[in-house]
């Protein structure tokens, strides 16, 4: 069990989560995270160097439309 395991276990609904839990939440890489974050289509917090997504804004990011487009 890693530490990242670890701590979702002793705190299941922890108000935010960092870029590598929401990534696996999701299902994507951390990368697509962080371009949604750099496109501001998913919501952050800055606590010093540290990148938190609150639950609710992947929630919200999860409930809306998102239209691709074609390469």
């Amino acid at each position: 069990m890693t530490t990242e395991e670890s701590v979702l276990q002793r705190v299941p609904e922890a108000m935010a989560m960092s870029k590598i839990e929401a990534a696996r939440m999701l299902g994507v890489s951390v990368r697509t995270v962080d371009r949604l974050i750099a496109l501001k289509r998913l919501p952050v917090r800055r606590l010093g160097r540290r990148v938190l997504v609150p639950r609710h804004s992947l929630q919200s990011f999860l409930r809306a439309d998102h239209p691709t487009t074609a390469a």
